[in-house]
């Protein structure tokens, strides 16, 4: 992983914490939510203050995520809002804490200033041992304070000065005067200068979890699904009524379909579609040469296509696929039928425009791990973990491309694949009554 984290590409963007006051800071926080402590002079964080070098040092990488579930997290500073999550065990954990920074600001840039800010993403389920306890997890709530109850604090000298403002004979209650002047000293002027954190709660209808070996679920649209990385067995009985694993090609592309969360690249607005499927292409062609043993040691694009044209016999039904589909989009063949049997038809999908396109562009990802890119972008756990399984002149070869073609604008090429331009302003479609309808969309389920 060397080479991924000298080019920034694997813990990149992580915040330094490199002086005593916010090493003391951090520790308190530490103490507070775990009971454990840093020796650590310096250290790294991410958005949730979780340290790879802390977890390496207490043997525990989930120190704030015991179970994986109910993340726990430490602010420092709001700039951490723009640092990655790691170690993610759910997919909504970073929005939520990126929004909840965001949303609480100016606060929590106020209270960094003096103190620690620790808390919690909070939801009904404390551990996931059994499967069917996804299922429970509908919203997540955020708990945070100061490590000296500054909010806590603040709340109650709210209400204490309302009672002195609205009870008749609170002007001479010294026990109430005593306790606002010294809770006072803690907080400051609450009524000038309020100390309060927004109440936030997220739904969790659609969302992929690590847990049983990676789990898509899809509760929140017109035909609910589970989807799982693994073996589906292993979930056993759930409270859902389809679940596919990846070898359900056919059904999974049925899923999608149905239920609008996916679009074909060729008629995506405001996109080269030749180019993104060209490129495809020439990540098929790396993993055909990486099998044959080629070295592609500081190889460009036109040596990787004059390489595809040497031995077009020799690649995979996938690089024919989107060959034939490029070929149509510049307008130099006709029109190929690439029905979900084909393999490379997952490659020539992108998310619709929805609130979990990138859940879905996660998905998309997994089905088709040899676009390294979308995966890189969409699905870094599956990335490292693949990653550390292929030769040394794949990993050369992706890490020059990805350091040469995304690092330089990461907010460009995200626009360029996944973004959704000049969007159609349409009427949602009527209830269908048919047979999709009536008995689901795969069919009827034998008891």
């Amino acid at each position: 992983m060397k080479r991924l984290i000298e080019k920034g590409l694997m813990f990149g963007n992580l915040i330094h914490v490199d002086s005593p006051a916010l090493v003391e800071r951090y520790n308190r926080a530490l103490v507070h939510l775990t009971g454990k402590k840093t020796a650590l002079a310096d250290f790294h964080i991410d958005i949730s203050g979780y340290s790879p070098e802390v977890g390496d040092e207490l043997g525990d990488h989930l120190y704030l995520n015991h179970n994986g579930v109910n993340r726990q997290f430490i602010l420092l500073s709001t700039s951490q809002k723009t640092a990655p999550l790691l170690n993610a065990k759910f997919s909504t954990c970073r929005g939520i804490l990126r929004q909840f920074i965001e949303e609480n600001e100016a606060q929590l840039f106020a209270l960094c200033a003096r103190d620690a800010v620790g808390g919690e993403l909070v939801n009904s389920v404390h551990d996931v041992e059994d499967p069917r306890r996804l299922f429970d997890i509908r919203k997540i709530r955020i708990e945070a304070d100061t490590t000296k109850g500054t909010v806590h604090d603040a709340e109650r000298l709210a209400q204490m000065v309302n009672r002195f403002k609205t009870e008749q004979d609170a002007w001479f209650d010294d026990v109430l005067i005593a306790e606002m002047i010294g809770v006072a000293k803690r907080t400051g002027d609450v009524v000038r200068n309020p100390v309060r954190l927004k109440d936030m709660e997220f739904q969790q209808d659609n969302f992929w979890t690590a847990h049983f070996g990676g789990v898509y679920i899809f509760r929140g649209v017109e035909h609910p699904a589970a989807i799982c990385a693994g073996d589906k067995t292993q979930l056993g009985d759930v409270p859902i009524k389809y679940v596919f694993d990846m070898s359900e090609r056919n059904r999974i592309a049925k899923f999608l379909d149905l239920n609008g969360l996916v679009e074909p690249i060729t008629k995506a607005r405001g996109i080269d579609a030749a180019a993104i499927l060209r490129q495809k292409m020439d990540f098929i062609v790396v993993d055909a040469a990486q099998d044959a043993g080629m070295d592609l040691t500081g190889a460009t694009r036109r040596d990787i296509r004059i390489l595809a044209r040497s031995h077009a016999s020799r690649l995979p039904e996938e690089w024919h696929g989107l060959n034939a589909l490029a070929s149509w989009a510049e307008g130099l063949g006709d029109w190929p039928r690439i029905s979900s049997q084909h393999p490379a038809y997952f490659l020539t999908l992108r998310a619709a425009d929805h609130a979990d396109r990138d859940l879905v562009n996660m998905l998309l990802a997994e089905l088709a791990p040899m676009d390294i890119r979308q995966l890189f972008i969409c699905h870094k756990q599956l990335f490292y973990r693949l990653y550390a399984s292929w030769t040394d002149t794949k990993k050369s070869y992706v890490v020059d491309f990805l350091d040469r073609e995304y690092q330089v604008d990461k907010a460009g090429a995200r626009d360029a694949l996944f973004g959704h331009r000049d969007a159609p302003m349409e009427e949602p479609a009527p209830p269908r009554d048919d047979i999709v309808t009536r008995v689901g969309p795969w069919g009827a389920v034998g008891r």
